[in-house]
């Protein structure tokens, strides 16, 4: 045995400030989302302001709750815990510093540049093409500062929840590159390099696997260290632990495709993403029950301690969202629950039960520990457990309500064969009491979150911050691995990068499989003569589409039953999407599907609607968009648009964006101009509107629609 002992020191300042970043970013994300939430019974709530409009603040509250909350806990419990599950400082005190700031300044320059419609409408990698590329560089750091860590440990075996770091490490570099192929076109503005079902296969396997590998292994890891710390008690089984990390890894990658369930996605790519999801119960389930059990005869602590409490709670969440999301993903129950608010309600029980319940777990176990103190206030961290608690309850019930609502009605046929309520908006009226309650409860969660960030603060006060841990451990040395069933195991923990090479092989094989097939085979993505791209001033009107943030309340997919052929018209096929750069199919609908919109009606409703919804749509919850009329179009990009696009394979002619372009854009303008006239509105030829206008209504042309008897607004 090493008798040879090392003195060294664990840095805390670097978890003090990811500490610090999460409970400041998550009382800012969370204050976001309470806004949006309000805005959808109460639309004029961004007071007619186009930078707070819902469309452009959803996807601020969902990158800001994720990569800003949930992403500086995670940072602030592996810089905690890895340390001394090495028995080793941070491989490089600039590295974690520049892992810090960086993200903090990506942060930063998603809350500037989301607001001001620079998005690639991409749902989880909104962020544009530099700030994707600061995120990979940020990223590298960290998996350098980590592996080196790993690497220099005094301790040979590598704990479990040092797998899931590993794991979460490589995984999201592959996820975040493959996404974010993009063209640029401007400092600031890029088109994807897929397109149509291509892309959409592309997007939801990165979005399914964001929060499998950026919410959901990391923080398991962090289950696996704080629980059992805690707790003062073992894990419960390392063979589970063994089994659930496998498992989880190798199933988890190709469950993606259950988001695009009955979309214009091939049968196979369904299919396989439906099957893979039914069997990420057995170690989604495995996992929680090896940390639930891990707490074995410590019952009476839980109920005294908040931070246990905060724990428990998480785990449940995590057993509920990852039973939930599978059932999900079978088909019949996925052809009533998608682009409903049951999703929206599956996603905040994981977000705010299991990340959220975790993070504040986490968070009054260290703030203690680094400032050498006692909780300031136990009564009130367990005030806070149970307002947020009530929180979620009063969040999550009534959306849940709303979803299964919204699900049951679109499908409602009445005796005679017809549409028992063919206007989508009734759909929102009815739910319209249950989004009121969802802001109370989104209103307690924020109260306990401020009580806690209090708690928190008046620790930190009544104790003294000790920036190093002074600790000694043996250093390095070679440990023969014992037999039995577990061995070879144990030999893998000793060789960290054998370890992480088999962790790739099994994290690859999955999107391997079916991503590869639908860039090469033809048959997948079959073309349709009549879909030709998208003209100049469309082109314009898409992009300003996109900046508004429009996809986030409409899809524009029509899957094949007949209750959306009767409301919509056709089912989608994937042709109609070859030349769609980026896909915009949605994720849920707080308006009507779009995919055959256009002819439905005249340019001067559309005019009018976008000018003031609740004139065309009485009770609509859509916020105005009156900028649109007064703001010019920004011409001058065209021809970058156009290269670009010609670039990621749209066939427009070579040269047809230096001077034919602009002149079939002013006809096309001019068309609409005229229209609008006849409709006794006056307009200018170069305003936005026209261009919305044009996008709108090419949407669903190049195919023949079957004709729509009923009235869906």
């Amino acid at each position: 045995m090493n008798t040879n002992m090392e003195t060294f020191k664990y840095d805390n300042r670097i978890v003090r400030a990811f500490a610090i970043a999460t409970v400041v970013w998550g009382i800012v994300g969370m204050l976001v989302g309470l806004l949006a939430a309000v805005q959808l019974f109460y639309p004029d709530a961004n007071l007619n302001f186009q930078f707070i409009t819902f469309g452009r603040i959803r996807p601020l509250h969902t990158n800001a709750v994720i990569f800003a909350f949930i992403g500086n806990g995670m940072f602030m419990g592996i810089y905690y815990s890895l340390q001394r599950l090495c028995k080793a400082r941070m491989f490089s005190d600039w590295l974690s510093w520049f892992n810090f700031w960086g993200w903090q300044t990506i942060i930063v320059s998603a809350a500037v540049t989301l607001p001001l419609g620079f998005t690639t409408s991409k749902e989880y990698a909104e962020l544009e093409w530099p700030i994707d590329i600061a995120i990979a560089v940020v990223w590298v750091a960290f998996a350098v500062n980590l592996f080196g860590t790993i690497i220099k440990r005094r301790e040979k075996h590598m704990y479990v929840a040092i797998w899931f770091y590993i794991a979460t490490v490589i995984t999201i570099a592959v996820l975040h590159i493959t996404n974010s192929m993009e063209m640029p076109w401007s400092w600031m503005k890029s088109y994807s390099m897929y397109a149509g079902v291509q892309d959409a296969l592309v997007q939801w396997w990165y979005g399914h696997n964001a929060v499998a590998f950026f919410l959901t292994t990391p923080y398991l890891g962090l289950m696996y260290y704080f629980l059992p710390k805690a707790a003062n008690r073992p894990v419960f089984s390392y063979r589970l632990s063994i089994i659930h990390f496998w498992a989880l890894v190798f199933l988890y990658i190709w469950a993606g495709p259950h988001h695009l369930l009955y979309s214009a996605l091939p049968d196979w790519a369904q299919s396989l993403g439906m099957v893979f999801s039914l069997m990420l119960i057995a170690p989604s389930w495995g996992g929680m029950l090896n940390g639930l059990l891990t707490l074995r005869g410590a019952w009476d602590k839980v109920r005294q301690d908040p931070m246990l409490k905060f724990m428990v709670a998480a785990v449940t969440a995590y057993g509920m969202s990852t039973l939930e999301g599978p059932l999900m993903s079978i088909k019949t129950v996925n052809s009533l629950s998608h682009y409903t608010d049951w999703t929206v309600a599956h996603a905040h029980v994981g977000a705010l039960g299991w990340n959220g319940f975790l993070t504040f777990s986490m968070l009054y176990w260290l703030f203690p520990r680094l400032y050498n103190t006692k909780l300031w206030s136990n009564k009130m961290a367990n005030y806070h457990f149970w307002i947020s608690m009530l929180g979620i309850l009063f969040y999550a019930i009534p959306i849940y309500v709303a979803g299964v609502t919204e699900g049951l009605m679109w499908k409602q046929f009445n005796k005679d064969g017809f549409l028992q309520y063919p206007n989508f908006l009734e759909t929102i009226l009815q739910v319209v009491p249950m989004f009121k309650l969802r802001a109370v409860g989104g209103t307690l969660y924020i109260v306990g979150t401020l009580m806690m960030a209090y708690n928190l603060y008046k620790t930190g006060k009544s104790g003294k911050f000790e920036p190093d841990t002074e600790a000694q451990a043996p250093a390095l040395e070679k440990v023969s691995v014992p037999h039995g069933k577990t061995a070879f195991h144990r030999m893998l923990e000793g060789k960290p990068m054998f370890f992480t090479v088999l962790a790739v092989v099994a994290v690859l094989i999955g999107g391997i499989v079916e991503l590869i097939p639908m860039f090469l085979i033809k048959e997948n993505v079959p073309t349709i003569a009549s879909v030709k791209p998208y003209t100049p001033l469309e082109v314009l009107g898409r992009d300003i589409y996109i900046r508004e943030g429009c996809l986030g309340c409409h899809s524009q997919m029509i899957r094949p039953f007949r209750s959306e052929t009767e409301r919509y018209g056709e089912y989608s096929k994937a042709g109609e999407f070859v030349y769609d750069h980026p896909f915009l199919w949605g994720s849920e609908r707080k308006g009507p599907d779009l995919a055959r919109e256009g002819g439905r009606y005249p340019d001067a409703w559309h005019f009018n609607h976008m000018d003031d919804p609740r004139s065309t749509s009485p009770g609509s919850i859509m916020p105005r968009y009156s900028w649109l009329l007064t703001q010019k179009l920004d011409r001058e990009s065209l021809p970058a648009r156009l290269g670009a696009l010609r670039k990621v394979g749209v066939p427009y002619p070579v040269g047809f964006e230096n001077g034919p372009a602009q002149k079939d854009l002013d006809a096309q303008a001019a068309k609409i101009v005229a229209n609008l006239k006849q409709g006794s509105v006056t307009a200018e030829p170069d305003r936005e509107i026209i261009a919305v206008i044009a996008y709108l209504q090419r949407l669903g042309t190049d195919i023949k629609s079957a004709p729509v008897t009923t009235a869906i607004k």
